[in-house]
């Protein structure tokens, strides 16, 4: 009985191993869906802000547990060759949307509102439900890419486990990825509606704390947009170095790894913002062909006369 016991708790903890360094490979993608999700929510009322990151999050839970986790342990059981070519293809699609949203960023220019995220002509609080459903049900579709990712990346770390604990850890990594994301996007989201509350109804203090707060709201929201940027670029090159290395080309990884080793012995922390920032730069350089070739194609645009349906 105490050898079975003992047994259980050496696999539980096994897991738990796994499932957190299945969790923290993900994190710039992570980072990246954290930064995209306010968007969604923004310009609702104040009442609605919290029962839509709930609605977000319970089609994130249904995202990775009942479409993507089963797609991917069967693939993973059967044709596992074929994750890494899968992993490259998200990565790509990170390097584009980075590099887009970094030449909006440094330009200016943004292109119309998609259906995802329509630009509406009168504010979002006086729309109503419809309205609201559509930003919900975008949210959830920008999610599926970023949960696809997420999963992927995880069940890379524990691909050697037997498919049983290979298929608790991503549960736990599910779980534990969206309680954090959007447990984090409904602090953020809220702030400013604290910092309202605080100006108003506290002490000299408290009430200069709360306009301090209300206006760096759109500053950090600003800059938690801009993470976001990077990290999709950091983590979509670095997928991109490693399968590419997986495949047989290791020239590209060959070349981080030289530059990123004698940077690591001066100190870890460096090592890794070497290869952070050459994937980084590897992202841009992948995201900017990307956005080049999708610009110049003559393909059918995004038609936003019925976003608003």
């Amino acid at each position: 009985m105490a050898g079975g016991l003992a047994a259980l708790l050496d696999d539980v903890a096994m897991i738990a191993k796994m499932a957190s360094a299945a969790g923290s490979k993900a994190v710039g993608v992570v980072v990246d869906d954290t930064a995209v999700t306010p968007r969604y929510v923004h310009g609702f009322s104040p009442a609605r802000e919290l029962p839509m990151i709930g609605k977000i999050a319970l089609g994130s839970v249904r995202n990775k547990l009942v479409f993507i986790l089963p797609a991917i342990l069967l693939m993973s059981q059967f044709v596992p060759w074929l994750l890494t070519p899968l992993l490259m293809v998200g990565g790509a699609y990170l390097c584009y949307e980075g590099a887009e949203k970094l030449w909006e960023l440094v330009t200016g220019h943004r292109e119309g509102p998609t259906p995802d995220a329509p630009a509406p002509e009168a504010p979002a609080v006086v729309l109503g439900a419809d309205y609201e459903r559509q930003m919900v049900s975008g949210a959830i579709r920008t999610d599926f890419i970023l949960s696809a990712e997420i999963m992927v990346i995880s069940l890379t770390q524990v691909a050697e486990a037997d498919l049983l604990q290979r298929a608790i850890a991503l549960v736990i990594v599910a779980l534990a990825i969206t309680a954090l994301v959007y447990g984090v996007v409904a602090v953020i989201v809220k702030m400013d509606d604290v910092g309202l509350h605080l100006a108003q109804n506290g002490n000299p203090a408290l009430r200069a704390f709360g306009s301090g707060l209300v206006r760096a709201m759109p500053k950090v929201l600003s800059l938690l947009s801009t993470v976001g940027i990077v990290a999709m670029l950091w983590v979509g090159g670095h997928i991109l170095l490693t399968g590419v290395d997986k495949l047989g080309w290791h020239a590209p990884y060959g070349l981080v790894h030289q530059l990123e080793t004698p940077a690591e012995h001066v100190h870890p922390f460096l090592g890794w913002l070497v290869d952070t920032g050459l994937s980084a730069v590897a992202g841009i350089l992948v995201g900017a062909v990307l956005v080049a070739i999708l610009h110049v194609l003559p393909l059918p645009k995004k038609s936003h006369a019925g976003a608003g349906h």
